[in-house]
C-alpha cells in the first residue's frame, strides 16, 4: 500500500471557506466537525484522577471490570443480554478500530470491503491501509451476483449513520445477518451514535437506544461473525480520552486482541477506569442527550427556513441537509453567514448535493447560527 493511494484529508479543503466564514462580522461558527464542546462529566474526571497512579502496563484485552461494564451496558441500553466478556476489547477510540479492522482480520490484496455509499471516509481508508479494495454500496442486491471474486470479506454497517443519521431497524439487520451467514461475510457495525435517537416513530419494542447488530432478535442468540464498534466520545464527551470498544464474536475478538498485543495497542489504565465510570452512570448521558435534542430543535427549523431540506437525520449529531444544488455552492452561502459546515461529497459521490451540519457547538453558537439562518431567509 502506497501512501499515494490514500485520499487527501477531506477537511483540509475547507480552508478557503473557513477564511470566508471567519470574515463575518459576528465571527465564525464551526459546524463542520463532530467534536464535543461540553464538559467531560465530573464522575468520569474523578475516576481518571483516582486511578492516575498507573506504573504498570495495562492489559490489551482490558480490565475484567471494564469488560463487565460493557456487558452490563449492552444489557441495560442495547437490549443485548448474555454478551460474553471474551467478546469485548477496549479500543483507542473507534476511528482507529475502523481504520485497522481489515488489517486485524488479515484482509489484503484481492479482498473486498463493502461499506455504505454515503459514509464516514475511514471505512474506505481502512480497506486501503490493508491493501484491500473498498466497495461503496447502497444495498446488498447492488453487489450483484456473488462469486469468489466479488464477495466482500467484510461488510461495514453504520447505524445510526454518519453523516445521514439513518437508523437500521431490526428487520433490516436480520436480512443483513442472514445474507452474511449465507455467503460467509463478516459484518461489523459502527454504532457510536446509538444513544442519540431522535425518532418520533420508534417501535415500542426497541431498546432505549437504536437497535444493535447484536440484538438477539437479529442474531438468534448467535453472534458469530458479527462485531460492533462503539465510542464514548459523543454520549459522554470523552473524545479527548479516546475511549471506545469492540464487542461481538469472541473468536474474532480474540484474534484481533492477539494482533493488538503485538502492536502494543493498549488503552491506558486510567482511561479504562474512566470508561467504567461513564458506562455505569447513565444520568450524565441523559443530560447530554437532552442538550443535543434542544440544540437540534433550535437549529433544524432555522435550516429549513434557510431553504434546506433535512433528509434522514433520525439520530446522531448532524443534520443531513440539501438545497438541491452542488454542496460547495451551499457551503459558500453558509460561509457568507459565518457558518462552516462539511461537504456531503466528503462522504462519497452520493452526497454531492448535501451538506452535514453538526450540533456540536455551544448553546450560544447554535442560537447565533439559527438566528443567522432564519434572518437570511427573511431578509
Amino acid at each position: 500500500m502506497s501512501l499515494r493511494s490514500l485520499p487527501d484529508f477531506p477537511w483540509d479543503s475547507l480552508a478557503p471557506l473557513t477564511a470566508r466564514a471567519s470574515s463575518h462580522a459576528g465571527g465564525l461558527i464551526n459546524l463542520s466537525v463532530g467534536t464535543p464542546v461540553d464538559p467531560t462529566p465530573r464522575v468520569v474526571q474523578q475516576a481518571l484522577r483516582e486511578h492516575a497512579d498507573a506504573p504498570g502496563y495495562p492489559l490489551t484485552i482490558g480490565l475484567p471490570r471494564l469488560r463487565e461494564a460493557v456487558v452490563q451496558w449492552f444489557l441495560r441500553r442495547r437490549g443485548v443480554p448474555g454478551l460474553d466478556q471474551a467478546g469485548v476489547i477496549p479500543t483507542i477510540g473507534s476511528k482507529e478500530l475502523v481504520a485497522w479492522l481489515p488489517t486485524f482480520l488479515g484482509l489484503g490484496a484481492g479482498d473486498l470491503v463493502a461499506h455504505p455509499a454515503i459514509a464516514y471516509p475511514t471505512y474506505d481508508v481502512g480497506a486501503r491501509l490493508a491493501g484491500a479494495t473498498p466497495v461503496p454500496m447502497t444495498s446488498l442486491t447492488g453487489l450483484g451476483p456473488l462469486t469468489s471474486a466479488t464477495r466482500p470479506k467484510l461488510l461495514w454497517l453504520n447505524t445510526p449513520g454518519n453523516p445521514d443519521g439513518t437508523v437500521l431497524g431490526i428487520g433490516h439487520l436480520q436480512k443483513v445477518v442472514a445474507w452474511a451467514r449465507q455467503h460467509g461475510v463478516i459484518v461489523a457495525s459502527d454504532e457510536c451514535y446509538a444513544e442519540l435517537d431522535w425518532r418520533a416513530d420508534r417501535p415500542d419494542d426497541d431498546p432505549p437506544t437504536t437497535p444493535s447488530l447484536l440484538d438477539p432478535r437479529v442474531t438468534g442468540g448467535d453472534v458469530s461473525g458479527l462485531l460492533t464498534a462503539y465510542s464514548l466520545s459523543k454520549q459522554s464527551n470523552l473524545a479527548g480520552y479516546r475511549a471506545g470498544f469492540l464487542a461481538g464474536d469472541p473468536a474474532l475478538v480474540a484474534a484481533i486482541g492477539e494482533v493488538r498485543k503485538h502492536a502494543g495497542m493498549m488503552m491506558p489504565a486510567p482511561v479504562q477506569a474512566a470508561m467504567i465510570a461513564a458506562l455505569d452512570d447513565h444520568e450524565h448521558v441523559a443530560a447530554q442527550v437532552a442538550t443535543y435534542r434542544a440544540r437540534r430543535e433550535r437549529l433544524l427549523p432555522a435550516a429549513q427556513a434557510f431553504g434546506l431540506r433535512i433528509d434522514g437525520s433520525q439520530a446522531g449529531l448532524y443534520l443531513w441537509a440539501s438545497a438541491d444544488e452542488d454542496c460547495w455552492r451551499t457551503l459558500e452561502r453558509l460561509a457568507d453567514l459565518g457558518i462552516l459546515a462539511a461537504a456531503g461529497s466528503f462522504y462519497g459521490a452520493a452526497g454531492a448535493r448535501h451538506v452535514r451540519i453538526a450540533l456540536t457547538a455551544t448553546d450560544a453558537q447554535i442560537e447565533a447560527a439559527a438566528q443567522r439562518l432564519a434572518g437570511s431567509a427573511h431578509g
